[in-house]
């Protein structure tokens, strides 16, 4: 309880805050984050290409299980029909030798039909391995080049993905490993200016920084007023809203953008006070 209280009390001074203190604190942070941008650029866009090809490495180790246990699943069916044709041609001996002593026509007519069963078993066997063998093993027609990939090959092209991404994660993070310790000491400092600085701000007006910030393709929120119009858009600002910035008396956005405006007059309050 006493808890938020004192966290209400301190949202409570950070709002009473004067409104040219507000936009100093928001300018120097849009300063400090903007150098943090730098930084990022510096890197590019090695993180997103890192971050594709940990998800292919992923997605690759995966299909390569599946392609696995689908080649052994189909090599166990071929074992399985090889066994049965070996069973079938034992059978069939075993009937043939029996058909040697029947003593009557229907015995011998039984043994018959059993006979042509084994041998019918014996075909769909044979079928079936000619299936098994073609989904594991490619095969490519020498007339016309057509053909298709058979279990094997997909897990051997599937391997050789796998090791070419992973080759190339290992190049791309040493590159962003490289680029990243460069900078770390200057960005963790300038992360904790920023941290220091939002700490300041109430909540409200921060999130409403974050939110412009975020929807701008430069990442400026707070932007100054140049030869009379927004420094983020470009659009001219009237003479009215102009004097309402000068005055430093509430926040003012632009109409067009949405960004948060500051004259010369706070830059240079700005500067006074570093």
């Amino acid at each position: 309880m006493a808890e938020n209280t004192k966290e209400r009390r301190k949202e409570e001074e950070k709002a009473n805050v004067p409104v040219s203190e507000k936009l100093k604190a928001l300018f120097e942070l849009q300063t400090v984050v903007s150098e943090i941008d730098k930084f990022k650029a510096l890197r590019g866009e090695l993180p997103l290409e890192v971050q594709d090809l940990e998800d292919d490495i992923v997605g690759l180790k995966t299909r390569i299980v599946r392609l696995e246990d689908e080649a052994r699943t189909t090599e166990s069916a071929i074992a399985n029909r090889k066994t049965s044709i070996k069973e079938c041609e034992a059978l069939i001996a075993k009937y043939a030798e029996q058909q040697q002593n029947v003593k009557n026509n229907r015995e011998y007519d039984s043994l018959n039909k059993e006979v042509e069963f084994q041998r019918l078993e014996i075909e769909l066997s044979h079928k079936k391995i000619a299936e098994f063998n073609k989904k594991l093993n490619s095969r490519k027609d020498d007339k016309n080049g057509e053909g298709y990939v058979g279990l094997l090959e997909a897990i051997e092209i599937a391997r050789n993905q796998l090791k070419e991404r992973e080759e190339d994660l290992q190049r791309k993070k040493r590159e962003l490993d490289e680029i990243t310790a460069e900078t770390k000491i200057e960005e963790e400092k300038l992360k904790n200016k920023a941290d220091k600085i939002e700490s300041l701000i109430e909540p409200r007006l921060l999130n409403n920084f974050r939110k412009v910030r975020k929807n701008a393709h430069n990442g400026l929120a707070v932007v100054k007023v140049e030869r009379d119009a927004c420094g983020g858009c470009f659009n001219k600002i009237p003479p009215q809203r102009k004097l309402d910035i000068a005055s430093h008396k509430k926040i003012i956005v632009c109409e067009y953008c949405g960004r948060i405006l500051v004259d010369e007059g706070i830059l240079s309050t700005e500067k006074e006070t570093k």
